[in-house]
């Protein structure tokens, strides 16, 4: 998740909420199959916390011939993997979560994905987000492989007692204003850092990935030609100088050092996009009531956002579907927001009093079904090349490289190029 603020959204009538809260909306049986009596073990491939536990054992309850196996694995992994077995014709889970970043990559192989289309998911397409339906839908637009999940919308989730013991803030809106640009941010870094010996951020990977989404471009332009000097390179300049201040703890998202900071105060503060607040209260559920979130510097953005997949290697495609189709209606939908804090991609749901009025306990309290909508509305999404998955990582590398001081900061750059550019040729 992920991986992943952006956006829009306009005000949805109730009725349009109501039309969306009809959970059969194509009119399918969500049981199993009802000409065997044999129990079909559909496999779920995805990364972090979708919030799909609960949701198993509602939907194993509701049709007792299916049994559902949840596969949550490291990020760029699944998507590796998924790859190799799409590759290879066979293996691949009956339903795969992809990552905004990577759709570009899937979406060019469409014949290898069940076409949601003949399934009468064009039904869908006007309950979401307009751009979020065109991300995973062929360039002919003939083929729909994904549908979508949740949307990042961006903000900054922080440590309520770290801050108060260095001094610092800890109403909202007052820290909020503490950072208007990104520029600010480190220099609020440094302060905490002088004044507590203790690392600001977790890592400059997660510094890189907000500011590169805030950016009218990203890693490609729409012919997939690679243009690093672009939001890259304001993105990279940002992150190394924020190295260089000394207030990144150098952690890797999704290990496990990384995991215990959250609970051991090795870092205060930490980029946020919505499904980040799942991962948080899975980690480190002793932290309840020390966090907040407070606005993102530069304003809006998008980090991730997510899309279900069948690929067509499946032995149960109709099952799969149904239960793909059940995921995303509003009620689930619902559920996996007030959950783990995933956004969903159907913007008629933002007025729906269950997400509208929704305030985390975990957080203070804090607004998250206002902050989230809000930080996503008005913003155009980038365009994600099909190497953008690989030539991020390609570009993480780099900065981790600068981060464990085995690369100079001044040469780090030139560095970063030529690895991306090995990637775009290959």
């Amino acid at each position: 998740m992920k991986r992943s603020w952006k956006h829009w959204v306009r005000a949805a009538t109730a009725g349009a909420v109501g039309l969306l809260m009809v959970a059969g909306c194509s009119g399918r049986s969500t049981t199993g199959d009802s000409r065997s009596g044999d129990v079909v073990t559909l496999k779920i491939n995805f990364w972090g916390d979708f919030g799909l536990q609960d949701l198993k054992a509602k939907y194993e309850a509701a049709n007792p011939n299916i049994r559902i196996q949840l596969n949550s694995g490291e990020y760029n992994a699944q998507h590796e993997d998924l790859q190799k077995k799409l590759v290879a014709g066979n293996g691949a889970a009956d339903i795969a979560a992809i990552d905004e970043g990577f759709m570009v990559q899937f979406r060019s192989q469409s014949d290898k994905f069940v076409n949601l289309l003949d399934r009468g998911a064009g039904s869908y397409e006007g309950k979401y987000l307009p751009w979020k339906w065109k991300q995973s839908l062929s360039a002919d637009g003939k083929t729909q492989i994904g549908l979508g999940t949740d949307v990042g919308g961006l903000a900054m989730c922080y440590r309520t007692d770290l801050f108060k013991a260095a001094g610092l803030p800890t109403d909202r809106d007052q820290v909020s204003a503490l950072w208007p640009t990104w520029d600010r941010f480190i220099e609020v870094g440094q302060e905490y850092t002088t004044k507590t010996n203790k690392k600001f951020i977790d890592a400059g990977t997660n510094l890189f990935n907000p500011i590169l989404g805030q950016q009218p471009v990203g890693f490609y332009g729409d012919q997939d030609q690679l243009q690093m000097e672009q939001g890259p390179k304001v993105a990279f300049d940002y992150t190394v100088k924020a190295i260089q201040a000394g207030v990144s703890a150098n952690l890797v998202s999704f290990q496990a050092d990384w995991d215990k900071g959250f609970t051991s105060g090795a870092f205060a503060v930490l980029a946020c996009p919505a499904w980040m607040l799942g991962h948080i209260q899975q980690t480190a559920p002793g932290t309840e009531g020390k966090w907040d979130i407070a606005a993102v510097p530069g304003g809006g953005g998008n980090w991730g956002g997510s899309f279900l997949t069948i690929p067509k290697q499946t032995k149960h495609a109709d099952e799969a579907y149904k239960l793909l189709e059940w995921l995303v209606q509003p009620e689930q939908q619902i559920e996996i927001f007030k959950k783990v804090g995933n956004l969903p991609s159907q913007p008629a749901l933002y007025t729906d009093p269950a997400i509208a009025e929704f305030k985390n306990p975990f957080f203070s309290g804090a607004p998250v079904g206002q902050i989230f909508p809000k930080m996503a509305q008005g913003l155009t999404p980038q365009y994600l090349g099909k190497k953008n998955g690989p030539t991020r990582v390609a570009v993480e590398n780099v900065i981790r490289r600068v981060e464990n001081k085995t690369l100079k900061p001044d040469v780090a750059w030139a560095e970063a190029v030529k690895e991306a550019e090995k990637v775009a040729k290959s």
